[in-house]
């Protein structure tokens, strides 16, 4: 299954990518099991019933040893504020992130710039859940398009960034990019 590493050797910076419900952030919680404590950053906000249930079944699979913070816009403020090198943060998610920028007219482009380059210089590691939408249908409109397009974007300069890529399908993870394997 999983194998644990220790804080010293955790990568600074893992993108975990897959599908709904595909597993992709029960491995990214896997990913920093092994710490004493770990933040959660969410990004999702609970704008109808289905929604609350999904985030209630998540903070109860996560249960009371992580700390919430809930940030739907300024991912990079909380990145940068709450990143420690003793306490792993995990992102879930990117792509709601995308989302919320859109929804709330942000400069996407923008944000994805400032959110890349802030990666590298973050005080402890950090996991980033996004789902790969650019494998299904052509969307049919084009707000669909452009937030597809828009995502494959995003992904595309996290992994740039990223010291590890993971890609999960069916609870099953495939090591996209692993920069620690090739370290001596």
């Amino acid at each position: 299954m999983l194998t644990e590493l220790p804080p010293v050797l955790r990568p600074a910076v893992t993108l975990v990518l897959g599908g709904a419900r595909s597993g992709k952030s029960a491995y990214a919680e896997a990913l920093v099991a092994g710490s004493s404590s770990a933040l959660y950053l969410a990004t999702a906000e609970a704008h109808d019933a289905e929604m609350a249930e999904r985030i209630r079944r998540h903070r109860e699979r996560r249960g009371p040893r992580w700390v919430t913070v809930e940030e739907p816009i300024a991912l990079v403020p909380a990145l940068k504020q709450h990143a420690r090198p003793d306490r792993p943060v995990v992102v879930d998610c990117l792509t709601l992130w995308l989302s919320n920028l859109m929804a709330a007219g942000r400069d996407v482009a923008e944000e994805t710039a400032c959110l890349v380059e802030s990666l590298p210089a973050l005080a402890g590691p950090v996991v980033l859940v996004a789902n790969e939408v650019g494998l299904g249908i052509v969307p049919g409109t084009p707000l669909g398009r452009d937030f597809r397009d828009h995502a494959g974007r995003l992904n595309q300069v996290v992994a740039t960034v990223a010291d590890r890529v993971v890609f999960v399908v069916a609870a099953l993870p495939l090591v996209l990019k692993d920069t620690a394997a090739h370290v001596s």
